[in-house]
Order: C-alpha cells, then structure tokens, then sequence
C-alpha cells in the first residue's frame, strides 16, 4: 500500500496490564486523539448492572467487535492519527478461538476497517502489572493473552 494510502488508525495491544491505556493517555495528553478500550467498557457496565464482568466468551468477542466498530467508525480520517486501544482485529482473534466467526466474515471485516499496518503490541511486564476493578487477570493470563495477540496479529 502506498504510503499516503495508509489509513492514519494506529492499534496498541497486547495483554491486560500491559501499559498501553498508560501510553494511551500520555499520547492524548499530546493532542492525540485515541479510542479507549472496549472491553474495559463493557465490564464496567456489566458491573454496575449488578452483572457478572463478562458475558460467555463468543457473546463477550461480539459485544466488544459491536464497540470497536462504533468506535473504528466514529474516528474522522484526516492527517492526524488516531490510537486505538485494541482494535477490530483484536476481538476477531477472540472470536476465532471460540470458532463464533468464520474465515470469510473475518477477512470482510478486516477489508472493510483497515488498521495502519504498524501495530503496536506490548509485551506483558510484571513490574507495572496490577490487577483493578476490571482487570481480574492473574499476570500469567496476561502473558497467554499476549501470545496470542501477537500470534493473531502475525497472521
């Protein structure tokens, strides 16, 4: 893809407590415009409904699929970029592993939201991992999560 074809939405991933809503809002504190993680989103919500943080697993990689194209779609594109925390292409692997999306739907949605090809994916560091009302991971979790963020990515 030519360069100035390149869309300006940029992804950090990686696993839970891995820094990157840090990262994130330091870029933001810049002038950055980013779109906060959605899973984050939908277990806060849950909680205050007096529901358990998480859905079953597919039902979970729908409902976070559903936010982040909300949220790939409402992003303007223009010159600056934009940082994601997480993208589509996160909540496509997790729909993989449950086998909730086929290989066509997958490829559709990758075509029809288009990430920079420079993804940001960070490693797990378990001296900044802490777990919060959210993140119930233990460290090891995180790692997995890691691994097959990156492995999903690679592909």
């Amino acid at each position: 893809m030519h360069k100035a074809n390149r869309p300006n939405r940029f992804v950090i991933t990686g696993g839970p407590g891995a820094g990157k809503t840090t990262v994130l809002r330091a870029l933001a504190e810049r002038g950055y415009h980013h779109v906060p993680d959605s899973a984050r989103m939908i277990i806060q919500k849950r909680k205050a409904s007096g529901l358990s943080p998480r859905p079953s697993p597919d039902q979970f990689g729908r409902d976070i699929l559903r936010m982040d194209i909300d949220g790939y779609r409402a992003t303007s594109i223009t010159d600056a970029p934009v940082f994601f925390d997480r993208g589509i292409v996160d909540a496509l692997g997790m729909l993989d592993q449950q086998d909730a999306i086929s290989l066509a739907d997958t490829e559709a949605y990758m075509k029809a939201f288009p990430y920079h090809e420079m993804v940001f994916v960070m490693p797990p560091w378990q001296d900044i991992y802490t777990n919060d009302a959210e993140r119930d991971q233990t460290f090891s979790e995180s790692v997995q999560v890691y691994e097959s963020v990156k492995q999903w990515y690679a592909q």
